[in-house]
């Protein structure tokens, strides 16, 4: 099962706390923590993407999706 950035993160900060992880700075563990999220966001667009130029999908519903995705991500991880 793969994990998301999220339980990455709980994991190596569990391992930091006990002086068992690769990360000598907690903060490193938070920024390679929004390194893996952005992947998975720009992951999912291209496959929004590769949805429109397809045209499996509706175009207006796939914009829609993207935009409110988007729209999401850039709220939650202040990136602009």
């Amino acid at each position: 099962m793969k994990q998301t950035a999220v339980e990455w993160q709980h994991i190596e900060l569990s391992k930091f706390l006990y002086g068992k992880s690769e990360f000598t700075d907690a903060n490193d563990i938070l920024i390679k923590a929004k390194e893996m999220e952005k992947a998975n966001h720009e992951k999912f667009n291209k496959f929004l993407n590769d949805e429109k130029q397809l045209g499996i999908s509706d175009l207006k519903t796939i914009e829609r999706i993207q935009g409110y995705y988007n729209t999401y991500f850039n709220e939650t991880f202040n990136t602009k």
